[in-house]
């Protein structure tokens, strides 16, 4: 018997339904990279209003100016060749695993226009990669750390639910406080990416010692023993563009008794410049689609939102 076909990617949500995940499958519309200065550069991106954000919506005035970022053209390992110089000799190989970077999307097979990606949700006002390295899904993975709030050992409750507490940092590029993720490196495994991340954002690893180090590791490698995914998809960030765009997987990390977490020496690192707990509810504002995949969190753990 033939294999079934792939589901079909989520459509967009409507302006009412953006910032949550519909019963119907819908994806997030692009709200955080629209409008306004694209991040850490003096290029406003075309005013693009709701109902024009699909690909399918006539937009004939459309004219978006075109934005790489000079760290990405100066060709870190991590980026890729600009399309203007004839992708070094070596097109990328869209919707592909292509050598060891993965240019497959987690929302089904994305259009190739003018032999460019583009972004399966929609405009963004701005075309190039902006700060991001890909072409086409630029992959993360964020851990979602938590435990229950407790005041002298008794969890803390809120009209008759548990209080969930997770672990955030305050980002160094733009001080909004996210959850402590980060890109996938090529060739990488979901799974290492989120205990390195945690590691390196939330603990401060890359300054310790070697035998600090192996002792901190065991314990992160304790607490990610078991984790459970709450999103997988694509990503409101405001680094995307018309042909980069950022997915990620989420999986939250549970420690029920407290006594895991509670024992690793929180110390902001790497990419953050603050890290505590912070308690999960329906009016926290996070960086990207952070307080998507919280909401997620705490419904599967039926806690207070």
């Amino acid at each position: 018997m033939a294999a079934a076909p792939p589901p079909p990617p989520p459509r967009s949500c409507s302006a009412a339904g953006r910032d949550a995940l519909a019963a119907g499958g819908c994806a997030p519309l692009n709200v955080k990279c629209r409008g306004g200065l694209y991040s850490g550069s003096t290029v406003k991106r075309f005013p693009v209003p709701d109902d024009h954000v699909a690909w399918g919506a006539a937009f004939p005035e459309y004219a978006p100016k075109e934005y790489t970022a000079p760290a990405v053209l100066a060709g870190p390992v991590w980026a890729d060749p600009q399309h203007t110089e004839g992708w070094g000799g070596r097109p990328p190989k869209f919707n592909e695993l292509d050598g060891k970077i993965d240019r497959r999307s987690h929302m089904g097979r994305y259009k190739v226009v003018d032999g460019l990606s583009r972004n399966p949700i929609g405009r963004t006002g701005i075309k190039g990669r902006g700060l991001l390295g890909r072409w086409g899904p630029n992959h993360a993975a964020d851990p979602i750390v938590t435990r229950w709030k407790r005041v002298g050992g008794v969890v803390e409750k809120k009209d008759g639910k548990p209080i969930l507490q997770f672990v955030a940092i305050k980002r160094k590029d733009n001080n909004e406080w996210a959850i402590p993720g980060g890109m996938v490196d090529a060739g990488e495994k979901v799974s290492l990416t989120l205990r390195r991340e945690f590691g390196e954002e939330a603990l401060n690893s890359l300054q310790l010692s070697g035998a600090d180090r192996k002792h901190l590791q065991e314990q992160i490698n304790k607490l990610f023993s078991a984790g459970e995914m709450v999103y997988k998809g694509y990503v409101d960030d405001p680094r995307n563009t018309d042909n980069a765009w950022m997915e990620t997987v989420a999986v939250t990390f549970h420690d029920e008794n407290g006594e895991n977490v509670g024992r690793l020496p929180f110390q902001a690192g790497d990419d953050a410049v603050g890290v505590k707990w912070v308690d999960a509810h329906s009016a926290i504002k996070l960086y990207a689609s952070h307080t998507l995949f919280l909401q997620k969190t705490a419904e599967l753990r039926h806690a207070h939102w």
